[in-house]
């Protein structure tokens, strides 16, 4: 299969600026680009999409030009509803780096080109008349007005400053300093970049007679809830490990709905389409046992975090959700487990009782003997019965045990 069929099959492309798809990648290898503004310390899984299809290019032998914008970040990308909050120069350039050295972690392991520039390089020294008489003056007013985002805050109260209303000029102004630089013909993006991008690549053929091109990757909606997927929604995951740990970041995958799992699986993992049908026939088979959701979180980890970290997340997966026994937990697991679920300190001799209540599994005494006595809680596996059970050495061979009440609600107990 071509590299155009298989990322259209895959549901990374929206639109592009040619007859066809794969007069512009299939056929010599070209420089294409990417630029993300530093809006924060990290990427999260909006942003994701975009690096996936990087990585696709670029093991297929394009080259990959990674931008940060630490001179557009300086501006901000217009929103359609309010004004963006200038950021000081100092969080600016600290974002750049974290941005950078995440990037460069991601392709760290791609076997093709890939550089990383900052656009504050040429931004940061342009001079304005000169600006404006041999770039702005390829813009319409009538075109700028137009563009979605522009557009719907001028029909708005907040109305649109300058500043934004300029964006788009420094975004065509990057593509046509790549260009110039680096022979870059192709710039991707998400859906909302299409404007700005067309700009670009009409202000190359107007400035240099030379065609270049532009790809969008559609907005990735969750189709359960119908928002968007990414940080302005409220529900960012982010790439950043101190932002949100492999673990944490392993159960937002494992939890995707039904509805989402197998477009995630062909966006967000390196399976083979193949691959990722045999998974779609065994979750059409048996949708109960999540297995395409399983191994989404899986792939999706081990890319951002690495194979250890994948592993150590499915194996405390499996021990609060799976039925694997806590006995079998490695000493990283049991410090991610504790640090990710709820969790009660405990001693040797303390009644069953007493501990329930403890672990607010039961909000009295008395509720707690119910909930024993109709065989509700179980220790490590094991359905507890009587109520004058008490917690034995034998139970805390890793130190730690699990209690649960029902199938959903548990608690992890910890000797100290």
């Amino acid at each position: 299969m071509k590299l155009s069929a298989e990322l259209e099959s895959r549901g990374f492309i929206h639109q592009f600026s040619a007859p066809t798809l794969a007069e512009i990648i299939d056929g010599e290898k070209r420089t294409i680009y990417h630029g993300i503004d530093p809006t924060a310390d990290s990427a999260h899984a909006g942003n994701f999409v975009n690096w996936m299809l990087l990585r696709h290019l670029a093991i297929a032998g394009h080259k990959i030009v990674f931008l940060v914008g630490g001179g557009t970040g300086m501006i901000g990308d217009p929103k359609p509803d309010s004004e963006r909050q200038l950021k000081t120069v100092a969080a600016i350039e600290h974002n750049v780096e974290k941005l950078k050295a995440q990037a460069q972690a991601f392709f760290q392991e791609v076997a093709g080109e890939v550089s990383f520039v900052n656009n504050h390089e040429w931004l940061g020294s342009l001079k304005l008349v000169d600006f404006l008489r041999d770039i702005g003056k390829h813009f319409t007013v009538n075109d700028l007005i137009k563009k979605d985002a522009i557009a719907t805050r001028l029909q708005s109260d907040t109305g649109l400053s300058y500043t934004e209303f300029a964006y788009p000029l420094l975004q065509s102004f990057d593509y046509l300093q790549l260009y110039k630089n680096e022979n870059c013909t192709v710039q991707i993006g998400g859906s909302d970049q299409w404007g700005n991008m067309v700009a670009g690549v009409d202000l190359i053929r107007r400035k240099e007679q030379a065609e270049v091109y532009a790809i969008t990757i559609p907005l990735i909606v969750d189709k359960a809830t119908g928002k968007k997927f990414g940080k302005s929604e409220g529900n960012a995951i982010w790439i950043d490990a101190q932002k949100t740990s492999p673990y944490q970041f392993y159960q937002f995958w494992l939890n995707v709905s039904d509805e989402n799992v197998i477009d995630y699986l062909k966006l967000f993992t390196f399976l083979s389409l193949a691959e990722i049908s045999t998974l779609e026939n065994d979750f059409q088979v048996n949708p109960g046992n999540r297995s395409a959701q399983k191994q989404l979180a899986f792939e999706v980890t081990k890319i951002v975090h690495g194979e250890k970290n994948a592993s150590l997340s499915l194996e405390v997966s499996e021990i609060l959700f799976g039925g694997q026994s806590i006995e079998d937990i490695s000493v990283k697991g049991k410090e991610i487990l504790i640090k990710n679920a709820p969790t009660q300190k405990t001693s040797i001799g303390a009644t069953i009782v007493d501990v329930v209540v403890a672990a607010e599994l039961a909000s009295s005494k008395r509720e707690a003997r119910t909930f024993i006595e109709s065989g509700a809680i179980s220790l490590n596996g094991e359905k507890v019965i009587d109520v004058e059970r008490v917690l034995v050495e034998e139970e805390f061979k890793t130190g730690i045990s699990l209690l649960r009440r029902g199938k959903k609600q548990l608690c992890v107990l910890e000797l100290g």
